[in-house]
């Protein structure tokens, strides 16, 4: 089982490795850097790939043995930034990988703010249009994960930013209560639970993994499930 992880070298996509090198599988990243800039022992046993997904050629020799993909790619800008960031740039992986015969695709999108979508709308609108992708290419072997705040410790340079102070207690109250309560207008989606960024992970490498994991579209509550 060989592993590409798009980002990894990211806050979520260096989780990500790491559970997947954890978990005894041979992983591989690829990113506009390249090389993670972290001095964990991990760093050492991941095959580090610099290239551009926005220039698909460049994700060709990356793809060659994989078995399943993870994407982490996205961002933030200007409208028409975040379409190409969170949409153009993962539907171009999302096609090589198809072509290229990979068994699994997985995706790490992003809950639904209701009235904030509309705020950053082109991040939405690129998510989603990569969520469509991966549906219509990959069917029941892909998985679109759909976190609200991801919490846990994010590097920062040398700096540690420890994400969960906040966020941990936030999702030990939210998610006791009922799911529906998310659905209420304007206030709903501000209720959606946060979630550990090792159950964002742990949940991502099964979904890459497991034949038998359910495909399309997972939910924080699906998320904090089975990432525990």
């Amino acid at each position: 089982m060989q592993i590409l992880v798009l980002g990894g070298n990211g806050y979520v996509g260096s989780h990500i490795c790491k559970e997947a090198l954890r978990q005894g599988f041979s992983v591989s990243s690829l990113s506009r850097s390249g090389r993670s800039s972290l001095h964990d022992s991990w760093v050492d046993d991941v095959t580090w790939h610099q290239g551009d997904l926005l220039s698909p050629d460049s994700l060709k020799p990356a793809l060659e043995g994989i078995t399943s993909v993870i994407s982490c790619v996205g961002g933030f800008g200007s409208n028409s930034q975040m379409v190409r960031i969170n949409g153009t740039a993962n539907i171009n992986a999302v096609k090589a990988a198809a072509e290229q015969g990979v068994k699994r695709f997985v995706y790490i999108s992003a809950a639904d703010f209701g009235v904030i979508n509309n705020l950053i709308r082109g991040y939405f609108e690129g998510k989603r249009a990569t969520e469509a992708e991966i549906l219509d290419k990959f069917g029941n072997r892909g998985s679109v994960l759909r976190p609200g705040f991801i919490h846990g410790t994010r590097q920062v340079g040398s700096i540690k930013l420890p994400l969960s102070l906040i966020g941990a207690p936030l999702e030990m109250v939210l998610k006791l209560l009922p799911k529906e309560v998310t659905k209420i207008p304007v206030i709903g989606p501000l209720l959606i639970p946060p979630v550990n960024v090792k159950s964002v992970a742990a949940t991502a490498v099964k979904a890459a993994v497991d034949p038998e994991f359910a495909s399309g579209v997972i939910d924080v509550y699906r998320i904090l499930q089975h990432g525990h």
